[in-house]
């Protein structure tokens, strides 16, 4: 029974369940009456859900209205629709709206609907004094207590018959702005007014013009008046006056100042009037400005003086502008069509003039500290006016110039440059040098007291002098320096070095070492080193040829190594040679005791061994050889030993063959102009063993030294010494 009400009580809910289905079909946002409205008119903004539902039921609706993405409205409603009322738009309610529909846990939200709200309300200007003296400032504020920033405010300053000046300001955070306008000078009753912009969808919205504010401005001066006694037909020399006056509200502050062409002449303070006199000269004429300031107000008054010219400048006239020491200069002063008036006669110096004479003419003898500018001045009633400067230059005449290297020396390396100098002690400038190599022109150089020349063309055989000229504008003619003869230094190429004999020499031998360059001016310095375990320099000479030979006698075992000459001249260049290698060798009287000491001994004991060694054999075979047959014949025996050692004996063929080539090499090299050396040869020689059952010879190798010497004549000298195994060899 129970099993039987709960099935029925789920089919129940079920057949409820399937009774309150529901969908959101749409959900969308409409503006009423337009999405455009003017600035306080009335505007709704209204969510309306379409819903569809399985049966009639009802069910609450939770509306909420976002103005771009904030919350502005929700409301709860069993009805599919609500309304959002703004009774009087404003500028602030402008922007994108949308709406959000929640119901039975289901949402669903509209589109967005931009709302424009057209035209801003009126601002409100307030001014903070109603009445100003010029030059005072005053001070306004615009403000939009409905609007929101940000915000454009524009202020505008309203004269009579003028266009209003505006000053705008962008106002970020407020919906107020505060500036300040300048009474400036003519300003009398004033108007303010003020608007303001806002930016809306990249366009401006602008509101109307706001109240208009009246201000009245004071004057704190009147404009000052300037005159002038006298007035008109105002001649040089004449008294002139000038007078600026004004009236003040107060006298605090007040300045006047008296300008002309921006220079300020005089000028008081906390006066109503001010005073000028001077005498009138002709640069006295222009336009006069007399200023009032106070504040920061200002007022100005202009006048024109015209001063008429009483007399010319003068003219200073000189006999000649430039001309020779000790002659005669005379210098005059005149004014055109004015001959009543004081002159004077004053050379310029730049710590001031020198007065030379108060006279029309000045006579004197000139001499070269008289070169300078001249000039005259003419008095007239108290006007002194001045002539134009004019330049006299006194010469004194060139002496004869000199010509030298700058170096020091009248010498060159060639390849190098050669600089020369002109140099005329006495002479006034400027001197005009002219330099010749040979009767060539090379170089025209105007200067003070010296001029220099670069020759980079120097060569070989250059034969031609240098020369210079001087001359100045001194009336006698040029004069010629003495001609200059230059040497040119060839630098040092390709030195060598050669020796007598080469390569190897004879302990306690003389040796002649030759040191030559193919190229090199005289004289030359030659330097002998050795190198072995450091550099010595060996001997040096200054000589005037192009070759060096040094004489070395005594040569000793410590002289071996590689030698070397260095070349020098006065191109400063150090050439060295290539090296050459001297060996020192014994002597042959010197082989000659070894051989005496050491070889004769040694064969004596061989050929004693030699003959132990037959006598032996000898006394072992006797028998059987007398019953074989007769004996063998002494010279028979003899022939036998000696071929049997001359087949053995043999040199090695490498050692001969090297030996050979090195007697040719070193007799064509010796041919050359270096001397080369020729190295020692060793050649060994080999002793080979006689077959024992043939003769007996003692077993060993023997060295042989082979010396190869060039002599001056070329000729090669090759001495081999052997040992042979012969029992009676030495």
């Amino acid at each position: 029974m129970y099993l039987a009400l709960l099935v029925i009580f789920l089919q129940c809910s079920e057949l409820y369940t399937e009774d309150r289905v529901f969908t959101f079909n749409t959900v969308e946002i409409k503006v009423q009456p337009s999405v455009k409205v003017q600035n306080g008119a009335p505007v709704s903004i209204i969510c309306h859900a379409d819903i569809s539902k399985s049966t009639d039921f009802q069910m609450k609706h939770n509306f909420t209205i976002f103005k771009d993405g904030k919350l502005v409205f929700m409301t709860v409603s069993d009805r599919g629709d609500a309304q959002y009322d703004i009774p009087m738009a404003r500028s602030s309610d402008t922007g994108d709206y949308e709406c959000t529909v929640e119901a039975g846990g289901k949402t669903k939200s509209s589109s967005s609907v931009h709302v424009w709200v057209t035209g801003m309300t009126k601002p409100i200007l307030t001014a903070e004094k109603k009445e100003v003296l010029e030059g005072e400032v005053v001070k306004l504020r615009c403000e939009l207590p409905e609007e929101v920033p940000p915000l454009h405010f524009i202020f505008r300053k309203i004269k009579m018959n003028s266009t209003p000046k505006e000053k705008p300001v962008f106002e970020a955070y407020r919906n107020y702005s505060v500036v300040e306008f300048s009474v400036e000078e003519g300003d009398n009753i004033l108007q303010f007014d003020c608007f303001a912009k806002r930016n809306v969808k990249l366009e401006f919205d602008s509101s109307e013009y706001s109240n208009k504010t009246l201000v009245t401005v004071r004057e704190p001066f009147i404009k000052p008046t300037l005159k002038a006694k006298p007035l008109s037909n105002i001649t040089e020399g004449d008294r002139i006056q000038l007078e600026c006056s004004t009236v003040v509200a107060r006298m605090r502050d007040i300045e006047i100042i008296l300008q002309k062409n921006k220079t300020i002449l005089s000028s008081v303070r906390d006066e109503k009037l001010l005073k000028y006199s001077t005498v009138a000269t002709l640069e006295d004429s222009g336009e006069y400005l007399c200023k009032v300031e106070q504040g920061r107000a200002s007022k100005s008054t202009k006048l024109n003086i015209v001063v008429s010219e009483l007399f010319p400048k003068p003219i200073l006239a000189a006999s000649m502008n430039n001309l020779d020491e000790n002659k005669e200069l005379t210098l005059s002063c005149s004014v055109n069509g004015f001959r009543r008036a004081n002159f004077s006669i004053l050379r310029k110096n730049p710590h001031g003039d020198t007065l030379l004479r108060n006279s029309r003419n000045f006579t004197m003898r000139a001499s070269v500290s008289d070169t300078g500018s001249y000039t005259c001045k003419a008095e007239v009633k108290g006007i002194v006016k001045e002539s134009k400067p004019v330049r006299i230059n006194v010469y004194a005449p060139v002496s004869k110039p000199t010509l030298s290297v700058v170096s020091g020396l009248p010498e060159v390396v060639l390849g190098k440059p050669l600089q020369l100098i002109c140099r005329s002690a006495m002479g006034t400038p400027p001197i005009t040098f002219t330099f010749y190599k040979g009767n060539e022109v090379k170089k025209i150089v105007t200067n003070d007291t010296y001029a220099t020349f670069l020759d980079e063309n120097i060569k070989h055989n250059d034969k031609r002098g240098y020369r210079c000229d001087a001359r100045n504008n001194h009336s006698s003619s040029m004069k010629t320096s003495n001609v200059l003869n230059v040497t040119v230094i060839v630098p040092i190429r390709n030195a060598s070095l050669g020796s007598i004999p080469n390569g190897q020499v004879e302990d306690g031998s003389e040796v002649a070492f030759l040191c030559s360059v193919n190229e090199g001016s005289w004289p030359i310095r030659f330097r002998l080193y050795r190198k072995a375990n450091q550099e010595d320099l060996i001997s040096e000479k200054n000589e005037s040829a192009d070759r060096v030979v040094w004489h070395k006698d005594g040569m000793s075992r410590q002289d071996t190594g590689s030698y070397y000459c260095v070349a020098s001249n006065r191109a400063n260049v150090d050439v060295k040679s290539r090296p050459i290698t001297i060996n020192v060798i014994l002597a042959t009287w010197q082989k000659g005791v070894i051989a005496a000491f050491v070889l004769i001994p040694m064969a004596g004991a061989v050929a004693l061994a030699l003959w132990w060694f037959l006598f032996k054999k000898k006394k072992a075979k006797g028998p059987s050889m007398e019953m074989s047959g007769p004996p063998l014949a002494p010279n028979l025996t003899t022939d036998k030993l000696s071929r049997q050692h001359n087949d053995g004996d043999y040199y090695s063929g490498s050692g001969y063959i090297e030996d050979n080539e090195n007697h040719m090499k070193s007799t064509d090299e010796s041919k050359g102009p270096d001397l080369e050396s020729a190295e020692v040869e060793y050649t060994e020689v080999e002793v080979s063993t006689l077959d024992p059952h043939r003769a007996p010879v003692l077993k060993g190798t023997e060295t042989v030294y082979s010396e190869i010497r060039k002599a001056n004549n070329d000729s090669v000298e090759n001495r081999h010494s052997r040992i042979q195994g012969h029992p009676d060899a030495t």
